[in-house]
């Protein structure tokens, strides 16, 4: 079966920006569809966050899997990836807006502390997912900009999909982004 978890980040939850009506597409195209609140938003905590996921016995990553993550949800997905068994491949990972350092102004963000700290096991990450693909833009307030995802791109290989002026991806930027058509098209291509 295949099957979509869908990450929100920092401040947000499950019926933010593009994500339910990502999880209402996905769901039309035959997807199981997960999109959990994950607990204490506004401050992320890695393990509070991980323990969520594989709490859910109920969801099975497989060859058929797909993780969307949107900025501190995008940098939970290689948390994800380096913690699945070696034998658990996913089929895509689409990472929006996603932090990889903590940034050049540690305090103007200090909830990806808990996420980035410590260093990516690459090559696990890289070893668990078929394809990547990177959003990101040149004008993003919250420093996930294409610097970001170029480090992701270095260590994963995969697609970067660099967008003029469109911030974060996010209902911040405008309307426009309680849909996300061309995330879409790349996951179900």
């Amino acid at each position: 079966m295949k099957n979509a978890l869908i990450l929100h980040g920092a401040g947000n939850n499950h019926t933010g920006n593009w994500f339910p009506w990502l999880k209402h597409e996905l769901s039309d195209n035959n997807y199981d569809v997960w999109v959990p609140d994950l607990p204490n938003s506004e401050k992320p905590n890695r393990e509070a966050w991980l323990k969520t996921i594989y709490g859910n016995k109920k969801w099975i990553f497989t060859n058929k899997s797909i993780i969307v993550g949107h900025s501190a949800g995008a940098t939970l997905i290689l948390r994800i990836l380096e913690t699945l068994p070696i034998e658990t491949i996913i089929h895509k990972a689409v990472l929006v807006a996603g932090p990889a350092t903590i940034g050049t102004n540690p305090k103007i963000f200090p909830y990806k502390e808990s996420l980035v700290k410590g260093s990516f096991n690459w090559d696990k990450i890289k070893k668990s997912c078929q394809k990547f693909y990177f959003f990101c833009s040149d004008n993003d307030q919250y420093q996930c900009d294409v610097s970001q995802s170029k480090i992701f791109q270095k260590h994963l290989g995969g697609e970067l999909l660099f967008r003029k002026g469109e911030a974060h991806f996010n209902l911040e930027k405008g309307p426009q982004y309680k849909e996300f058509p061309e995330l879409l098209e790349k996951i179900l291509s």
